[in-house]
């Protein structure tokens, strides 16, 4: 069984100024600290505090990729359905024959979008491990 949750019964009140709060908000929204008031508990009982680092040109490049990558799926769908609409006009000998040239370079085009859909998905796992964990988000 899990360990049983910590009930925080126990209140500190501390007085501050308009500046000084908004001061500890915003040192707080750089952390990986959920609340303000965890926030606060790591820092008056010296626990470690994980700043946000974001790579704001990594982020637009993600961004992007993950456009793309949706933008891939819908290209490949849409191939896909000309492609199954064609094969059930077989009857016209010209159709036949571009639906049969046509297979390969849909063969051609899907695996070269594997390729690329391998390449950000591998690039998006490298983001993903750069980022902090759930323990160290959570101050543990």
């Amino acid at each position: 069984m899990s360990e049983a949750k910590k009930i925080r019964n126990k209140w500190l009140t501390i007085r501050m100024t308009e500046a000084e709060y908004e001061e500890l908000r915003r040192l707080s929204k750089k952390t990986t600290c959920p609340q303000l008031s965890h926030y606060g508990r790591s820092v008056l009982l010296n626990k470690p505090v994980y700043i946000k680092y974001r790579s704001e040109s990594l982020d637009a490049f993600l961004n992007a990729i993950v456009d793309l990558r949706r933008e891939f799926k819908a290209v490949g769908f849409n191939f896909n359905q000309v492609v199954h609409k064609l094969h059930t006009l077989q009857e016209i000998p010209e159709f036949r024959a571009w639906v049969l040239v046509n297979e390969k370079h849909k063969d051609l085009l899907f695996s070269k979008i594997k390729v690329i859909q391998d390449r950000m998905n591998e690039a998006y796992e490298l983001w993903q491990k750069s980022q902090p964990t759930e323990e160290q988000k959570a101050g543990k």
